[in-house]
């Protein structure tokens, strides 16, 4: 009775959780008479782990599934439902056996190729310690070098900067934190170094009214960027979205500050027209450049509210930014 107190005082109020991890395991041990392999508890974990399973989507939908649906015939798919062609004619009997030859088939070629079928998911042959994996996570702030997503989105990995089959060594100057994705699409022909991006987006300038803006006045906010009201409004509920980096205009955005972006203009939007039923659609814009009208060289972009009947003629949108070039 003791512990069990113990343990639902435990869990129920003292346990102090960065992720599931304590209650999955705990789970796993009461599943399992008290005691599980580690093999046992990371099997637990990685059945909560939702970017694992939006990997091997992507895998079922990309690769296995169109050969065996648009190359082979031998499977249909309704939207993401996939079916056996002829299942419903086959035995019992008929199921085992096929079954069994699947199962004979993983055994054979598992047992040829060993751990290397597993490549594409550990991008580096060999040990990396733990030791000096948490370190490259650590430094790396447990998000993703390039891409910038947290650990707590998508699963990360070490990656060599300088290949191993191009002479890198297992040095941590020669590592890098990357999603899985990312390291995918990297692949090991590829040495570009990410590091010093991760980094970047930390960049804030002194004196710029964008970085020092008060938090007060921001309404919308994700990893990456922020949104707020403009303070010399064109119609009622003009906003400006802007990346928390310090960066001059939009080209020179990195890809995941532009979907930072975007999120939070279709949250802005979404807001907005809840709030003001008068709201019919949006100008969407960005000045980049100073020929190009931008004053604030923190890139920003624009998202302005407009009502029908707001403007005589509003045909040619933002064709107006030169004069007599709206309308044609």
């Amino acid at each position: 009775m003791k512990h069990f107190k113990e343990l639902r005082s435990f869990i129920a109020s003292k346990m102090r959780m960065n992720h599931i991890y304590q209650p999955v395991m705990l789970l796993e041990l009461l599943n399992n008479n008290g005691s599980a392999e580690v093999t046992q508890i990371a099997k637990a974990l990685l059945s909560h782990d939702q970017s694992q399973i939006q990997y091997y989507e992507q895998i079922t939908k990309n690769m296995v599934g169109k050969v065996l649906t648009k190359n082979r015939g031998i499977t249909t798919k309704d939207k993401d439902v996939y079916s056996l062609l002829g299942f419903n004619e086959l035995t019992p009997e008929q199921i085992s056996e096929l079954s069994s030859l699947c199962e004979n088939k993983i055994a054979e070629y598992t047992d040829k190729r060993g751990n290397q079928i597993w490549q594409h998911r550990t991008k580096s042959a060999g040990y990396i310690s733990g030791t000096i994996r948490y370190e490259v996570l650590k430094r790396a702030a447990f998000h993703c070098e390039l891409c910038g997503i947290s650990a707590k989105e998508k699963a990360l990995e070490v990656d060599h900067i300088l290949p191993r089959n191009s002479g890198g060594t297992d040095d941590i100057s020669n590592l890098q934190s990357l999603c899985y994705s990312c390291n995918a699409m990297k692949r090991d022909r590829d040495d570009t170094d990410f590091r010093d991006m991760a980094d970047s987006y930390y960049d804030r300038e002194k004196g710029c009214v964008f970085c020092e803006l008060p938090k007060e006045r921001i309404v919308e906010e994700n990893e990456l960027a922020i949104a707020f009201e403009d303070g010399y409004a064109v119609t009622e509920g003009h906003t400006l979205v802007i990346p928390k980096r310090h960066v001059s205009d939009y080209f020179d955005l990195y890809q995941p500050e532009r979907n930072a972006i975007q999120q939070l203009l279709e949250a802005a939007r979404e807001r907005i027209m809840k709030q003001d039923s008068t709201v019919t659609w949006f100008n969407v814009g960005n000045n980049a450049g100073s020929s190009a009208g931008q004053t604030v060289f923190h890139c920003h972009t624009h998202l302005i509210p407009r009502r029908d009947g707001d403007c005589e003629d509003p045909r040619g949108g933002v064709r107006g930014v030169i004069v007599g070039k709206q309308k044609y």
